[in-house]
């Protein structure tokens, strides 16, 4: 009889606030009514947790919304919001995928996958129709997200794209010459988009900084942004006239964008004469010496953010001219009492010297450094990963958003204007932190788990801090302090949590109370491992001073002092050591009390009877030490991990070795068996590695059961609960995440062949885009697409729709002959497709068939069909024309068949008749559109005149109107409101 297991599935993540992968996102609170709340609120932080996006309160530290797609498993890369829609927002993945979210509802809107690599850099234009993306394989793409696809792939750069910025110019009212020398006036109006698509200003890793013209797709200007190696941001002032490029060693260029010439040259068609429309205006350098990581304009003051990787954020202010005069000014009077001074000690002067005070200096003639100055340093509680400006309703201070390395959102309240009771004027601002979301998650990596007896509370330890979490609701109940943690584990009756720590301490924590109760010095060295006993009196601990420890749970009663009362005290009394020759990793007891199992740095097991610690089994094996273990319910089975990758099964009967796998790509960190035997699951464990996967195995058949993926970081730590019906794990990628037992049976043989699917298609894929790499020259604009699993399966349906559809069009069209001679003549043996669907025509499935295909794969999955398949698909876009079905979706393939096999086409006389047919009936179908949309927008019109007609307009008398007001105001009454009704 085949073997069936229940399958294991992903059911929560908690313990994440901020993914280190992804930028974050500042947006207003929303669906707040009242005006004065809304003010009182800090906005929402969107931010990439692993593979979904999180919405936060800033203010209240509650999640609000969590975006995940069931079929995404790839981690976040960037996030970007659209300027016209304050609702949707793209979201790029480590995939190369870009999904477009509506953060209202929470879904997908629109799916593009163009890039090989992981997404980079993404920005949306001015009106939101258009999205540029960069990624780790050196491309940009601009995407349509009205038609939903890619427009065109520009290359260039030769290393990742770190930053992109549309620029798109406004009417512009100037004087210019024309060819023969003449003044002409001229009238640039850039919201026009028919008349040119705009710019895009792209940098990259390659140390470049490179401005495209979107309308012809070339590139315009390339300049060296960097003068020591790569780029890694840029930001761009709010009124695009500049922009600041940064790099390594702290360094930050200024540029400024003519946008004036930018909307001429859209307009003008030059003879050749290359113009620059970035200049560079100098250099500043910034106190951090590393990598910049982010320049952020504010979006309406004179303010630039910029942080590295360290732990702070510094902020530099534009002056005004007014300010940068007076610089100049301060600066002139002191060369001049320098000069002066210089005169009057030197005596064989003659006081013929010119004062070089005496010139007067003028705005454009400051330096960049006299302009943008050092504002403020803000420090950070952790390493700063991203930061965003938040529109604060403050009218003396702004707001800045930041998310850290170390998983925690901070929102820093900055002065912008100095207080009146400070002396100084050049004293630096005040700023302070009156927000931050730090609670829902760990600052550090989760070394420890321990589940409560009952399942329904987990511990979680790491260096610095405890945690208690419900793990129905993935709320955080308690947070404890304590040092570095190594090991955890809940005391029966689960009201005291013990940890054990890298300085050889063991700490008690209620948890009721949330105080530490005691600490016990236990050891002289890290405390890697401890162990309930199972009759739950005592405790086991292990520890890198060769020594293993027990410890007996007692109640001591104690004085209270300056009184004759007594108080219970939980203690742990030490009561009997355990000296061996190596370092003690793990250790373990059995279930049923007879042996406790210790491994060692040496890279072997021991196993010792409980009650004299007299030596029972050597276990040999491993080649690296044992890092951790476990024994199975009946104590007859022992499982070890290792860091050389290999699990081993141990008989304890013997200390044979039952089976030794080659379980994981990396360091196996821990083990555990499912603690009973329901079902006969008791042989059956998991393990969890540093390979950021966690396998099923079973111990009687020795078979890997299942695999489950969706850590995106090294997992640490593993617990399994009493009832065995789920799991938790905790990984390097700071999550925390539950896999919950299903009623869905999974069988071996099935899981091999899906692992063998899955190789299939990833090799598949990937020797098709080396297909496409080798076979088409580098040149500066492709083809957006990329093909993938989903675009070669559409194709393969629209390739069988398409023959089995001209066989069935052949079959009706013989019927139709032979019926006009023979009326009552029955109807043709057509395919049982066509039944299945209710009897519907060959034309009206295929068209059914490739309106079911997503827009965005649409023109790589026609790209699949050969040419042969190419004339019969242009039957049926005959008939679809003369039908006048789907105009947009026949006239967009009809485009994109045409564009792809242009000389095929054009050499082949048996097209010619079909694409004259198809050019009739599409023109009449067209022109049937145009005369629809005109009658209607003439209709529109005609309905807006009559309705501004009608309106009626008051004469107001404005000496009568102000005259009213004073009486008012004389009165004491309030002045009148002037309100305006939207």
């Amino acid at each position: 009889m085949v073997r069936s297991y229940l399958k294991y599935d992903h059911a929560k993540t908690f313990g994440l606030i901020t993914s280190t992968s992804s930028n974050i996102v500042w947006a207003p609170d929303e669906n707040v009514e009242n005006i004065a709340l809304r003010a009182s609120g800090a906005g929402r932080a969107v931010v990439g947790a692993d593979e979904e996006v999180f919405c936060w309160d800033i203010k209240r530290g509650e999640l609000l919304g969590r975006w995940k797609d069931s079929d995404c498993k790839a981690e976040v890369s960037t996030i970007a919001k659209s300027k016209a829609d304050p609702d949707i927002y793209a979201v790029g993945y480590d995939d190369g995928a870009i999904r477009i979210w509506d953060s209202r509802i929470a879904t997908v809107i629109i799916s593009f996958n163009g890039h090989r690599s992981a997404v980079s850099a993404l920005v949306f234009d001015q009106d939101g129709v258009r999205l540029a993306s960069g990624s780790k394989d050196t491309d940009i793409i601009v995407w349509d997200l009205v038609a939903e696809i890619g427009l065109f792939r520009l290359r260039g750069h030769k290393d990742q794209i770190t930053a992109l910025q549309f620029l798109q110019p406004t009417e512009v009212q100037h004087q210019a010459e024309d060819r023969d020398g003449d003044i002409i006036s001229m009238s640039v109006d850039m919201n026009d988009r028919g008349s040119n698509a705009g710019f895009l200003l792209s940098i990259s890793k390659d140390g470049l900084i490179k401005n495209w013209d979107v309308g012809s797709q070339h590139c315009i200007e390339t300049h060296v942004a960097q003068s020591n190696g790569e780029c890694w941001s840029m930001g761009v002032s709010s009124d695009f006239s500049g922009c600041m490029t940064a790099g390594n060693d702290g360094e930050l260029k200024i540029w400024s964008i003519d946008m004036r010439g930018l909307a001429e040259y859209a307009n003008w068609v030059n003879e050749g004469s290359e113009r620059t429309f970035l200049r560079e205006r100098g250099v500043l350098y910034r106190q951090g010496k590393d990598r910049t990581l982010g320049v952020t304009f504010h979006p309406h003051e004179n303010y630039i953010a910029v942080h590295g990787s360290e732990k702070a954020v510094e902020l530099w202010k534009i002056r005004s001219e007014g300010e940068v005069l007076k610089s100049l000014a301060r600066k002139r009077k002191r060369r001049r009492e320098k000069a002066m001074a210089a005169i009057s000690q030197d005596a064989k002067s003659n006081g013929e010297i010119l004062d070089p005070g005496e010139t007067v200096e003028d705005f454009s003639s400051a330096n960049v450094s006299d302009i943008i100055v050092p504002f403020v340093i803000i420090r950070t509680s952790g390493k700063v990963r991203s930061i965003a400006w938040a529109a604060g309703k403050a009218k003396r201070s702004i707001q800045l958003l930041t998310a850290t390395m170390n998983n925690q959102l901070e929102l820093y309240n900055i002065a912008t204007k100095p207080n009146e009771k400070s002396s100084k004027s050049d004293a630096p601002a005040d700023y302070n932190r009156p927000f931050s979301v730090d609670m829902p998650g760990h600052r550090t990596d989760v070394r420890s788990l321990a589940l409560s007896s009952d399942d329904r509370m987990i511990a979680s330890a790491c260096n610095g801090s405890l945690k208690i979490w419900n793990i129905r609701t993935q709320s955080c109940i308690r947070t404890l302090d304590c040092g570095y943690a190594l090991c955890s584990s809940f005391l029966p009756g689960d009201k005291i949590v013990v940890v054990g720590n890298r300085m050889g301490e063991l700490e008690l924590f209620d948890i009721a109370s949330s105080t530490l109760i005691e600490t016990v010095k236990a050891h002289d060295g890290p405390i890697w491992t401890l162990h309930v006993h199972p009759n739950g009196k005592s405790i086991a601990t292990g520890s890198a001073d060769k020594s293993a420890k027990f410890f007996n749970f007692e109640v001591i009663q104690e004085e209270v002092p300056g009184s004759t009362r007594t108080t219970p005290r939980f203690k742990l009394i030490h009561s009997r050591t355990l000296k061996v020759v190596d370092d003690v990793l793990s250790l373990r007891f059995s279930p049923d009390s007879r042996l406790v199992a210790l491994s060692f740095l040496d890279n072997t097991v021991k196993v010792f009877f409980v009650d004299s610690l007299k030596l029972f089994l050597n276990l040999y094996g491993h080649k690296l030490p044992v890092l951790n273990m476990d024994i199975s319910f009946d104590s007859k089975m022992i499982v070890t991990c290792s860091a050389d990758k290999n699990v081993r099964l141990w008989g304890l009967d013997f200390g044979d070795c039952h089976k030794a796998f080659f379980a994981h790509q990396d360091s196996i960190m821990q083990v555990a068996f499912i603690p009973h035997n329901q079902d006969g699951t008791g042989h059956h464990f998991f393990s969890a590695s540093k390979d950021r996967l966690v396998k099923y195995w079973d111990g009687d058949k020795f078979e890997q059961v299942q695999k489950l993926e969706g850590h995106h970081g090294e997992i640490w730590a593993l617990a399994v609960s009493r009832t065995g019906e789920f799991l938790v794990t905790a990984s390097h990628d700071k999550s925390i995440r539950v896999w919950q037992q299903t009623d869905e049976q999974i069988f071996l043989e099935e899981e091999r062949e899906k692992e063998l699917e899955e190789l299939y298609e990833n090799t598949l894929t990937t020797s098709l885009e080396q297909d496409e790499a080798t076979g088409q020259e580098k040149s500066e604009v492709a083809a957006a697409g990329k093909q993938t699993v989903e675009t070669l399966m559409a194709g393969e349906k629209i390739a069988e729709a398409l023959e089995l559809g001209i066989v069935d069009l052949e079959i009706v069209q013989e019927w139709n002959k032979a019926k006009a001679s023979q009326p009552k003549l029955a109807p043709p043996d057509r395919d049982p497709l066509y039944l299945a669907f209710g009897n519907i025509s060959a034309e009206t499935h295929l068209l059914n068939v490739i309106q079911k295909i997503k827009a965005a794969a649409l023109q790589d999955a026609l790209l699949v069909l050969p040419f042969d398949k190419v004339t019969s698909l242009f039957t049926f876009l005959r008939l679809w024309a003369e039908r006048q079905w789907n105009m947009p979706l026949t006239c967009r393939i009809l485009f994109f068949m045409l564009k792809t096999h242009h000389r095929q086409i054009v050499a082949s006389k048996l097209m010619r008749p079909m694409l004259d047919d198809i050019r009739q009936h599409l023109r009449t179908a067209l022109q049937r559109q145009k005369d629809e949309m005109g009658f209607n927008l003439a209709a529109l019109r005609f309905v807006g005149n009559k309705v501004r007609e009608s309106g009626r307009k008051e004469y107001v008398d404005e000496a009568m109107w102000e005259q009213e007001e004073e009486e008012m105001v004389r009165k004491g009454r309030k002045k009148r409101g002037l309100v305006h009704v939207a």
